[in-house]
């Protein structure tokens, strides 16, 4: 970027009027460059923002932009009637030199505790979760049918207010009005009836897990655990040192009988009952008076996972098992990136009554908590009714994309997929028609040929107990993705079906 000639140092800097980064960012990022790279010392006068603005074809506005923001950063210092220098300051950013060890450094230790050297391998995924929508990937939602100009508003209203008031710390178990209002929400819309001192504000369902894993296990404790179930719950919880205890699923749901065969002595049992992940079977209300029955006989928790179960469409969603629970056993679970959008990282529990002192001790302890900007914002679009709205419109948007999928089934998928016709939720279950078929070479397939499909076995601790076959997300693309995604997926199975 730097040319040297006669001793004098002449700027060529490069501007790349293709890049998205604006030209006063780049001549700004570049002489900062130099400045803190040493290349321009302390002392040395800088060309005119004329003569700059000449030398590199840009505006002399942008020229002399770049010199105000290099001076509000104290890099850069104006001297009237002479020009501009390279402050003293500008030394006191650049690295100081490394320390050079002369003697040969013993190789670096990659020991790790205990519990996660041994958690780790069980972290082991074959393909990584796409981050942006395609067919099929699960638990996306659908961005584009945000109301990101109400929260943009809301969000610019909330910063209006006094800074005393919205720059501090923030409650460690979750802003108050927030914490009201999801307890008024899910008293009218799930069935769970709580005073909002129970609910905690987290940063995702996946740091309740971790959180409530680390206050109630031991390491070495049993947790009856659904097989197939989510992923991101069994790894917080094998971090915490759990004896996983894989449970098969039925159609009512987990099998308590089961459960007490293989660890009677269990001591947190997690469950999805409203839409079991991935299966999408419901818990049956004698199911569920048998594990409540056996959580309370064995002086056990569990940990009820929400996920979806906002999103239901065949009539009114299912109640919580926490509705029911009357012995302060159920550790209810509740996320905010289905229902809105992930990036917005909120999630909250609820703590049984005879839990809340401990988690509030807890919580003040070693907990920051959530920005309070965003559960503040959260909280005003909710009391507003935007969140009610946009519930509405979504289950009306997921509903249709299940429908399409199930169309494009029956046209393309039959003799190759067995396709469970699902009422709830964001994604679809199909077993394999030919026994021939492998779950994991035809994911690597489809994943050539532009799609997502999640092995039913990647969600398993014990595979021999589960149907081979695919878990395929509708929620985050249209229909015509969706048909045009059936259609390769079905090339792809045909390829594997002998």
């Amino acid at each position: 970027m730097v040319k040297r000639s006669s001793g004098e140092l002449l700027f060529s800097i490069a501007v790349d009027r293709s890049l998205d980064k604006s030209i006063t960012t780049q001549v700004y990022g570049a002489i900062r460059q130099l400045i803190t790279s040493g290349d321009l010392p302390a002392g040395r006068r800088l060309p005119s923002s004329r003569t700059l603005a000449k030398e590199l074809d840009i505006s002399r506005t942008t020229a002399m932009a770049v010199f105000e923001r290099l001076t509000s950063e104290g890099l850069i210092v104006s001297r009237t009637g002479s020009g501009s220098y390279v402050s003293d300051v500008a030394e006191t950013t650049r690295p100081s030199e490394a320390l050079v060890v002369q003697q040969p450094a013993a190789p670096v230790s990659t020991k790790l505790a205990d519990i996660i050297a041994d958690a780790s391998p069980r972290f082991f995924q074959r393909l990584a979760h796409p981050r942006t929508p395609r067919a099929f990937v699960t638990g996306l939602p659908d961005y584009d049918a945000f109301p990101v100009a109400v929260w943009a508003r809301l969000t610019a209203k909330h910063w209006r207010e006094p800074r005393d008031q919205i720059m501090g710390y923030s409650d460690a178990n979750g802003h108050p009005r927030l914490r009201s209002v999801i307890a008024e929400h899910l008293r009218s819309n799930r069935g769970v009836s709580c005073d909002p001192e129970q609910i905690f504000v987290v940063n995702g369902a996946q740091q309740a897990f971790d959180l409530i894993g680390r206050v109630l296990l031991n390491p070495g404790d049993p947790v009856w655990f659904e097989n197939p179930g989510a992923i991101g719950a069994r790894n917080c919880l094998i971090a915490c040192g759990a004896r996983m205890v894989p449970v098969p699923v039925d159609a009512e749901g987990i099998s308590v009988e089961a459960g007490l065969r293989l660890a009677p002595d269990f001591r947190l049992a997690f469950v999805t009952p409203s839409h079991q992940h991935p299966t999408g079977v419901e818990m049956s209300l004698a199911r569920r008076a048998e594990l409540l029955a056996a959580a309370n006989q064995n002086d056990a928790w569990i940990l009820e996972d929400d996920y979806d179960g906002e999103f239901r469409y065949d009539g009114r969603p299912l109640p919580t098992l926490k509705s029911g629970d009357t012995g302060e056993r159920v550790i209810y679970v509740g996320t905010f990136s289905k229902t809105m959008f992930p990036a917005l990282r909120l999630g909250f529990y609820i703590a049984p009554k005879p839990l809340v002192p401990i988690f509030q001790r807890i919580s003040g302890a070693f907990l920051q908590g959530v920005p309070s900007s965003i559960q503040a914002v959260l909280a005003a679009f909710i009391e507003e009714g935007h969140f009610a709205t946009h519930l509405r419109r979504m289950r009306e948007i997921y509903a249709e994309r299940h429908a399409a999928f199930h169309e494009a089934a029956e046209r393309h998928l039959g003799g190759l997929l067995n396709v469970t016709r699902s009422v709830a939720g964001f994604h679809v279950v199909g077993t394999f028609a030919s026994p021939a078929m492998d779950e994991d070479r035809i994911s690597a397939d489809a994943d050539a040929a532009g799609l997502f499909v999640s092995p039913i076995g990647r969600f398993c601790i014990d595979r021999t107990q589960v149907e081979p076959g695919l878990v395929l997300g509708v929620s985050a693309i249209d229909e015509r993705a969706i048909g045009k995604g059936v259609e390769t997926l079905a090339r792809v199975l045909e390829k594997h079906r002998g």
